[in-house]
């Protein structure tokens, strides 16, 4: 978060400190809240969208030991799980600060502080709120239009993996359910690599009938077929010397895949309606919402070309298998539209986030962008509660098994879904059309019933 967006909150009981820190910050910070007592505390945390509270340790009391701090510190865990709370000590209390960061606190400050690392305190928490800062997203190339973001073992894992694939040429297989990012993964990669000055075009070439595939991917010369008017450059010629990323390349058939391979191997394309060979120098990205060991099944894909376009593979994880990064990502969504509809800063209440954390999103990613972005329209305060929170009917949980009273129904989508798509020879676009859903939808399905 960048400090001047910030709402600092600072409780103490001695109005010398309040006054200090607050001369200090003004200038720093977006606004600076003091409050004397700290019985206050969640009323302020539930009218302003809190991002970090400075909270001495000792107040005025029959015993003065500290551990009002501590009471306070949980307090405002239990208020706000994801607060920012920096802990205010005299040197005598150390042992109880270095306590309090066992019960939630982020840092502790000790008295007297110096300015700067006050400053810089504050400025480093709020930046790990943001999102780590080894990741991919504060690495993002010039463009500045790449945001992945987490914080869970897992994302850690593959930004360090991306750290080091990316400047190579290496192709790359993406593997993931929809909605986990993996075009947000690809277009990262190619943001981070050497190539990044070059052109980044995206094929969904799941969608692409096989003449369309040829005349998209490698160009046409004009009179090649009926509508070629007039001669047109091919995604491979579009992308020389930057990236391809071709997704859902699981769902091409096998005569595409042939081509595509020989495409791959002689590293030239020749465009409909000529013999004429083009060099390209591409980096290749594909991404599959299929597992790799259902890709492998050489009834459905050719395991050579898997080799050509799996030097490396990620597997983006469904946000599930990553909640630890559920807050975050909210966090970024809601500031994200809050900007775009040009709201004031929002933030959640504990009992929001418990609901964000406990949801399965089945949609991942997507869903959780869409849900937040419905609260922050529908939200009438500058908190988002549990009933601001809508998930969408349209999802099912992949993991979820069938109710026994539903069997027969799903029994008869099944096999309405298995007609249909051996009608159309496996075309799921033509398949998706005639069952009345999006392609999207119909790949859910397919791998609820394991079609």
């Amino acid at each position: 978060m960048i400090l001047k967006k910030a709402t600092i909150l600072i409780v103490d009981d001695d109005p010398d400190v309040l006054t200090a820190v607050k001369l200090l910050l003004k200038k720093e910070v977006h606004e600076v809240i003091t409050e004397k007592n700290p019985e206050n505390l969640h009323a302020l945390l539930q009218r302003n969208a809190i991002d970090l509270v400075l909270l001495d340790m000792n107040y005025n009391s029959a015993i003065n030991t500290g551990n009002e701090g501590i009471y306070w510190l949980r307090k405002i865990k239990e208020w706000k799980p994801t607060a920012c709370v920096v802990m205010i000590t005299a040197y005598g209390d150390i042992d109880i600060a270095v306590r309090s960061l066992k019960e939630g606190a982020n840092d502790f400050i000790v008295k007297p502080w110096h300015n700067e690392k006050l400053i810089d305190t504050i400025k480093d928490l709020l930046d790990k709120r943001e999102g780590p800062k080894n990741t991919v997203a504060a690495l993002k190339g010039k463009a500045g239009t790449t945001s992945i973001l987490g914080e869970s073992d897992v994302m850690l894992d593959i930004f360090h993996k991306v750290k080091k694939i990316a400047p190579t040429d290496a192709n790359i297989l993406l593997l993931g359910e929809n909605g986990t990012g993996k075009d947000l993964m690809a277009k990262a990669i190619h943001e981070q690599s050497l190539r990044a000055k070059f052109p980044f075009i995206k094929v969904d070439v799941g969608a692409l009938t096989d003449t369309l595939f040829e005349s998209e991917l490698f160009g046409h010369k004009k009179g090649a077929f009926t509508d070629a008017r007039e001669d047109r450059q091919g995604r491979f010629e579009e992308a020389q010397g930057g990236t391809l990323f071709l997704d859902e390349i699981g769902n091409i058939s096998l005569q595409q895949q042939a081509k595509l391979l020989t495409v791959l191997q002689n590293r030239q394309v020749t465009r409909l309606g000529t013999n004429k060979a083009a060099d390209i120098d591409i980096r290749l990205i594909c991404a599959t919402n299929l597992p790799l060991h259902e890709l492998a099944n050489e009834t459905r894909f050719r395991k050579d070309l898997i080799y050509r376009i799996n030097t490396v593979e990620i597997t983006m994880p469904p946000l599930r298998k990553r909640k630890e990064d559920i807050a975050v990502l909210a966090h970024h969504f809601a500031n994200l539209y809050a900007d775009k509809y040009m709201k004031p800063a929002v933030d959640f209440d504990s009992a929001a986030l418990q609901k964000l954390i406990a949801y399965a999103y089945p949609g991942n990613v997507r869903e959780l962008q869409y849900a937040i972005e419905r609260a922050v329209i529908m939200a009438d305060e500058p908190i988002i509660k549990a009933e601001d929170l809508l998930f969408s009917i349209l999802e099912s949980h992949p993991d979820v098994s069938i109710d026994q009273d539903n069997v027969p129904l799903s029994a008869m989508e099944k096999n309405a879904i298995l007609r249909v798509i051996e009608k159309h020879s496996g075309n799921i676009t033509k398949a998706a059309k005639e069952l009345g859903l999006t392609r999207t939808a119909l790949y859910r399905r397919l791998s609820k019933y394991d079609i």
